[in-house]
């Protein structure tokens, strides 16, 4: 809670989502209420970014040893990582932490998991 709160008070502004940390599975099925709890602190828009632009400057930033591309970004030559939500998570990012209930579509890496629309 004070690291959040400690990391706005001087500006810093390269906080990234991540769950490649989680080692239980349990925890893992529940990563995306993270995203919700970040609502103490940040607007919905900020935390999305978090998990998506700012994740992957960040992942950049291992140059070489950064297997997956380009990524954060959509445009031609990027990883295609790609979510379709039944809810607008501008407006309500918990619809986020619940995936199997509100992610319509899931590609990833241009590969197509899940289609229910």
């Amino acid at each position: 809670d004070s690291m959040m709160k400690v990391a706005q008070e001087v500006g810093f502004e390269n906080i990234v989502f991540g769950a490649d940390v989680v080692t239980n599975l349990d925890a893992l099925a529940r990563i995306g209420e993270e995203l919700t709890l970040r609502t103490r602190w940040f607007k919905p828009v900020e935390i999305l970014r978090q998990a998506t632009s700012k994740a992957g400057e960040l992942l950049a930033l291992s140059g070489p040893r950064n297997p997956y591309g380009t990524l954060g970004v959509i445009r031609n030559g990027a990883v295609a990582d790609v979510l379709v939500v039944d809810g607008d998570p501008l407006e309500d990012i918990s619809v986020l932490a619940k995936p199997s209930q509100n992610l319509r579509l899931i590609m990833k890496g241009g590969e197509v998991y899940k289609n229910t629309l």
